[in-house]
């Protein structure tokens, strides 16, 4: 089996890691810093470096990239790519992406996939990708609407052989919206709780509710400005419902109105105890 892995960062190359332990792939890497390059030659993370003259051979490309960039080697290599391949992308937003992925796919024959690896770290760069990144994790897959159940199993069993536990099928526009409040909300929620003037002075007056809360506060700036940018309307929508949450403790405290905060407290126990 020939798969390639565009872009060798913390995504990408947690995937070149996992399939590179297993037997009978060939990996075709791409990223644009040479170093990166090298360091994947180095530590057996890839065996050729991809191209549009052997692309056409790859049975799946995995396009670990930017939502801009990712809509741009598309357009670019979309060309080249065989009609038997099946390309799945692992952004973090789904509407723009599929948009342009299933134009190109339709033009040129071959099979595209939206996909979300529901991983990673608050590291980033291929120094700190492994193997074991995805397993037990959760992979989401946005397959055109008339996809072949052979096609979709086929995907899987190749996703649980780099260690994921489960697959699940969503719409693009379904994806954003939720992964708008899982994901997007939590990191600037994050960024935004450790701006308070008493974070410096936060030492041994904390412990795991304050790691908890503050362990995405350090993030990759220029990718999730992008991802919050290409999700506006959705991630908007979280972070304005937050603060008229936020606004009644703070009205309920102000007023000195213990009966209105133990409500509102008791609330969201019940609805977390609902969720799991």
């Amino acid at each position: 089996m020939k798969i390639a892995v565009v872009g060798l960062g913390l995504i990408g190359g947690s995937f070149a890691k996992a399939f590179a332990q297993k037997d009978n792939i060939t990996l075709y890497c791409l990223d644009r810093d040479e170093e990166t390059i090298a360091r994947a030659r180095l530590e057996g993370a890839m065996d050729e470096l991809l191209t549009k003259e052997n692309i056409g051979k790859c049975d799946y490309i995995f396009v670990a990239l930017y939502p801009k960039a990712t809509e741009s080697f598309l357009q670019e290599y979309a060309p080249f790519i065989s009609k038997n391949t099946t390309v799945i992308d692992c952004g973090g937003t789904k509407r723009g992406i599929c948009k342009a992925g299933f134009g190109l796919a339709e033009k040129y024959g071959f099979c595209f996939m939206g996909g979300h690896p529901m991983a990673g770290t608050h590291f980033s760069g291929f120094k700190y990708a492994r193997a074991s990144l995805f397993a037990g994790a959760s992979m989401i897959l946005v397959p055109r609407k008339n996809e072949t159940i052979e096609t979709l199993e086929n995907v899987k069993k190749l996703l649980v052989m780099a260690g994921f536990k489960s697959v699940t099928v969503s719409s693009a526009e379904e994806h954003d919206r939720i992964i708008a409040y899982t994901s997007q909300l939590a990191h600037v929620v994050s960024n935004a709780y450790v701006k308070s003037p008493n974070a410096v002075v936060h030492k041994g007056f904390s412990a795991g509710s304050y790691r908890d809360l503050t362990r995405v506060a350090k993030l990759n700036p220029a990718m999730w400005a992008e991802l919050f940018m290409e999700n506006s309307e959705n991630i908007t929508f979280e972070i304005e419902n937050l603060i008229k949450e936020l606004q009644k403790y703070s009205d309920a405290i102000k007023k000195g109105d213990k009966e209105e905060l133990e409500k509102l407290l008791a609330e969201g126990t019940k609805i977390k105890e609902s969720i799991g």
